[in-house]
């Protein structure tokens, strides 16, 4: 009978020992009273890229026509332009050898009275101010026109002030030989873009051929 006084205390534990807390050991503790976290990981929703478009694209060539017609375009600079390599043939007989192929062509070129002015004309109003014809051919005959036009400006040159010694007659022939490199370069570059149907741009010369069109 002594045990149930006993028994009674344990039953009825005292309120200091209620306020306690349940958890005595202070790692655990410290353990407990961390937030818990959820090791879930919930997948974030991906955003909807747009469909990728494929575009094809298509490439037609040039007429083997209007290939020939702009490639002819140019021989009317270079023809008229030769003669500004009067110098250098006199300097290099050897560089005529080059230009022997042409000459049958040069020959029947100039039999023709006022070939460069009839072909100047013919081709600017034949085949740039044509509108059934394709801009390619119209393009390249206006800028064999613009280059045309502009192997004038030396003659006039010349002509006004006529330097036949000292300074300015080197100056003359020096800018004969460079402006015929520059007529050869771009007849031989012209030609060769327009045989494989390319579009050749001239420097200084293709910007104003493209605001005539």
């Amino acid at each position: 009978m002594a045990s149930l006084p006993l028994l009674r205390l344990s039953l009825n534990p005292s309120p200091q020992a209620l306020k306690k807390p349940y958890v005595s050991s202070p790692l655990l503790a410290v353990r407990l009273s961390r937030p818990l976290r959820s090791t879930v990981r919930v997948p974030r929703p991906r955003p909807q890229l747009p469909a990728s478009k494929t575009i094809c694209m298509s490439y037609q060539p040039v007429p083997a026509t209007e290939r020939l017609i702009s490639s002819v375009a140019y021989f009317l600079p270079f023809f008229n332009g030769l003669q500004y390599g009067r110098y250098l043939f006199a300097k290099y007989p050897d560089l005529g050898l080059l230009f022997q192929p042409i000459f049958p062509l040069l020959s029947f070129y100039r039999s023709i009275p006022y070939a460069g002015f009839v072909a100047f004309f013919a081709l600017y109003l034949g085949v740039v101010r044509n509108p059934n014809l394709s801009r390619y051919v119209r393009f390249n005959s206006m800028q064999a026109v613009v280059l045309d036009v502009l192997l004038v400006l030396p003659l006039l040159f010349q002509r006004i002030f006529n330097p036949s010694k000292g300074l300015g007659f080197k100056l003359v022939v020096m800018g004969y030989n460079g402006l015929f490199v520059f007529i050869v370069a771009c007849f031989l570059y012209s030609l060769g873009f327009c045989i494989l149907g390319r579009t050749p741009y001239l420097p200084f010369v293709a910007d104003a051929a493209d605001r005539q069109l």
